[in-house]
């Protein structure tokens, strides 16, 4: 009887007073670095994760979450993850989560907004403590949902003064305004404009076309390619620019990848970048700087947006007062040899 006792119990699954015991700690003070790490000395914390590892114990998030209300799950929903222009950000939200207690679950909700809305939908069922969208633009419905769920939500890489919640972002339009002034500034007149047809690149390439109407020498003809951007299909939107229209003198593409294959292309055909062509990017991605020639970009700061969103909604699911719902980070010129 006592042997088959010992074997039940070595068999049972360690518990949060046995996590205890290895640390030398009370079952409060683990549960404490566990669920909220942020108030809990950083030795305290390692002492007690060395513990967790040493008896195989798997915390309980959802006893946690109901015991606070709070299930340590953030939602960050962007449209791609084959996007290089997403991947900083993604990293600095889970980072900054990590950091806070909470845990990032990474999901893909495309470029159409019905697909955004079941998704949205499907993850609210899971009860997540807040929600990170991309963009502003999103289907009625789901901005209902989610008002009617006061969940703490922010939204990025998009400027409106009436987010739904709270947003950190930029202005899409005054980013291809500056791109459109600053080639204009070189005396360039005769332009190309290599696009994808996500909803925040046509808002820079209308921003591009405002400036440009409102010089008459000004000429410019446009070619669409899909999604994702990639450099193939810049080299391919190049070929449609440049086939019916020689005379091009800039190129302004909605993403640094674009350009990149842009570049490629016209060099190619002989075509000397940017003696004969100037050729503009979006996004300063890490190989921007790095390429030949290098590439004239609008920068954002990825990274620091992604900080900024986390930062926000954590301070709002734990009641820290937000001052500012709205965060406009800006952008600035690159300029390098490209253009």
């Amino acid at each position: 009887m006592k042997r088959e006792k010992l074997r039940s119990e070595r068999s049972a699954a360690p518990t949060l007073e046995d996590v205890a015991r290895e640390a030398g700690l009370s079952p409060m003070t683990v549960s404490r670095a566990l669920n909220n790490p942020a108030i809990v000395r950083p030795a305290t914390v390692a002492r007690v994760m060395l513990a967790v590892e040493k008896t195989g114990y798997i915390p309980n998030m959802l006893a946690g979450g109901l015991a606070s209300r709070r299930s340590k799950l953030i939602a960050v929903v962007v449209p791609q993850i084959n996007n290089n222009m997403f991947v900083d950000t993604i990293q600095a939200i889970s980072d900054t989560l990590a950091q806070r207690g909470y845990h990032m679950l990474l999901c893909v909700g495309g470029y159409g907004s019905d697909s955004e809305a079941a998704l949205v939908a499907t993850l609210l069922s899971r009860k997540p403590d807040g929600i990170v969208l991309t963009g502003i633009h999103h289907a009625p419905a789901l901005k209902k949902r989610l008002i009617n769920a006061a969940l703490p939500v922010v939204e990025i890489w998009d400027l409106t003064p009436t987010p739904i919640d709270m947003l950190v972002g930029f202005s899409h339009e005054k980013a291809g305004n500056l791109s459109a002034r600053f080639l204009l500034s070189k005396g360039h007149r005769r332009f190309g404009l290599l696009w994808t047809s996500d909803q925040r690149a046509l808002l820079r390439k209308q921003g591009v076309i405002d400036i440009l109407q409102q010089h008459n020498e000004c000429r410019f003809v446009e070619a669409s390619v899909g999604l994702p951007a990639t450099m193939r299909l810049g080299r391919e939107g190049m070929q449609a620019l440049l086939a019916g229209n020689p005379e091009l003198d800039a190129i302004i593409c909605s993403s640094d990848t674009l350009a990149q294959g842009a570049i490629l292309e016209a060099q190619s055909q002989g075509i000397a970048v940017p003696q004969q062509l100037a050729v503009m990017g979006f996004g300063d991605l890490d190989f921007a700087a790095c390429h030949l020639p290098a590439i004239t970009t609008v920068a954002i700061d990825r990274w620091l947006l992604g900080q900024e969103a986390a930062t926000m909604l954590a301070n709002k699911i734990e009641g820290i007062t937000i001052s500012d719902p709205v965060r406009d980070l800006g952008f600035w010129l690159c300029e390098r040899q490209s253009a």
